[in-house]
């Protein structure tokens, strides 16, 4: 099906009430130490001030009849928190802009909540924007923040026909993709009934403080400071609409065959991110001069010697910008994109990590670039279909919407099933109304043309 197609049937019509209980707070099952812990300098950068929303739809399973997967998930959430107690605590900044973590056992806020609708009424393909999304995972207020909030907020919906919805917000600024998605899985044991997590978390934040003296010895163009009135893919943009363009073996094969074989080495991930770069550039119609960016999302872990371990839940991640101008990157092809962002990725290395912490410190901890700019973050491989709580593994699970706080422009690939049942990768996108059917317009030509030419 023509992306453009898709966009025409995305307007969810799908309607439902949802009765939440109150919000209560769900603290560590036993005591854990009081004690005030710093955030590194990675995570204390502007960019990661944000609150981020995971979705996770569940089918009911005859094996737990009776069960109460809310019960459950409260009880793991006690358990699990005593080996990640920050997680129950608050962040606080201090007089420079560190944050830092009082962790003083609050707890994380859960909502427990029942919908009048069954799983199969959100039809074949789930994908995001997700009907009465603001129901299934509710912003309580005054939690929306990330300094003296809750840093999880969870919301388990029952619905109608024994299956659920398992919702998650966490503050970006105490723990990554990773660190949340190692979490889940500690609630996955614990829901299992184990005694003790499947790996120990491990705090260690000094590893990505700045040197003393702090010493920028790499470039960071993603956090150059630009200004631009007329940029319609910022904060401030209002109308801004949400969809989900899926991608399958077939249109990726398609795309692959426009590279020349010096990139026979290009991942999926480098050839779908040059792509929607590339159109989307040629969507919003930028000045040919203008600087555009595309922001990859890596994360930083393996970069180190000795490796830091997935375990260690803060912010180990960077965002290493491709840059070009609009006219080259429409211009030119779709090689041409795709070797910018190897070239991007492949300059993160530990120096490229301690260079970043120095930067935050000497430059006042700046928001990455917002101006021309879009960002990607790869969740292919994150696991979060595979938690499983006793209902089997998720249908849908990852990111529960484009964008990253107040900040539009952050696409998310996320592993799913069309209505077919293929495999394949949604690209979560988010764009002002005419420029997303623009966007679509332009993907939908890329590929005739791709496909005329094979």
């Amino acid at each position: 099906m023509a992306f453009s197609q898709t966009l025409e049937q995305a307007s969810p019509s799908l309607v439902f009430k949802v009765h939440r209980k109150q919000p209560e707070l769900v603290a560590p099952s036993k005591p854990t130490p009081h004690e005030t812990k710093l955030l590194s300098d990675i995570d204390s950068q502007a960019g990661l001030r944000a609150q981020i929303p995971i979705i996770q739809f569940y089918r009911s399973e005859p094996s737990v009849e009776g069960k109460d997967p809310v019960e459950i998930i409260r009880n793991a959430i006690a358990e699990a928190l005593v080996f990640y107690y920050p997680l129950a605590g608050r962040v606080r900044e201090g007089a420079d802009g560190k944050l830092m973590v009082d962790c003083n056992e609050e707890g994380v806020m859960f909502i427990e909540a029942d919908a009048d609708v069954t799983l199969d009424q959100f039809g074949d393909a789930l994908k995001p924007p997700f009907p009465c999304f603001e129901e299934l995972l509710y912003d309580v207020p005054g939690s929306e923040g990330v300094i003296d909030t809750p840093i999880l907020l969870i919301q388990v919906t029952r619905l109608k026909c024994g299956g659920f919805i398992f919702g998650l917000r966490f503050n970006h600024a105490m723990i990554d993709g990773v660190g949340v998605v190692t979490f889940m899985y500690t609630l996955s044991a614990f829901s299992h009934g184990a005694q003790d997590p499947p790996f120990t978390p491990i705090w260690s934040r000094e590893l990505l403080h700045a040197r003393d003296p702090p010493r920028v010895t790499c470039t960071h163009p993603e956090y150059d400071q630009l200004t631009d009135p007329n940029d319609v893919t910022t904060p401030s943009t209002i109308n801004l609409q949400q969809h989900s363009f899926f991608f399958g073996d077939s249109e990726v094969s398609t795309l692959r065959s426009l590279l020349p074989e010096s990139l026979s080495d290009a991942t999926t991930y480098h050839i779908l991110t040059a792509f929607v770069w590339q159109c989307r550039t040629k969507a919003l119609g930028f000045n040919p001069n203008d600087d555009v960016r595309m922001m990859c999302i890596t994360d930083g872990r393996a970069k180190f010697n000795p490796p830091i371990p997935m375990s260690y839940y803060g912010n180990c991640l960077a965002l290493p910008a491709a840059v070009t101008t609009a006219g080259e990157l429409c211009e030119g092809t779709l090689g041409y994109a795709v070797g910018l962002i190897q070239e991007a990725i492949a300059k993160v290395d530990e120096e490229y990590m301690h260079s970043v912490a120095d930067f935050m410190v000497t430059n006042g901890r700046p928001l990455f670039t917002t101006v021309r700019s879009c960002i990607v973050l790869d969740t292919t491989y994150a696991g979060f279909r595979g938690v499983d709580f006793g209902w089997g593994k998720a249908l849908y699970g990852g990111l529960a919407k484009p964008g990253a706080g107040a900040f539009p422009a952050v696409n998310f690939h996320v592993p799913s099933q069309n209505e077919k049942g293929e495999e394949g990768i949604l690209v979560l996108t988010c764009l002002p109304a005419q420029a997303l059917k623009a966007f679509a317009k332009v993907m939908d030509e890329v590929m005739l043309e791709s496909n005329k030419t094979k």
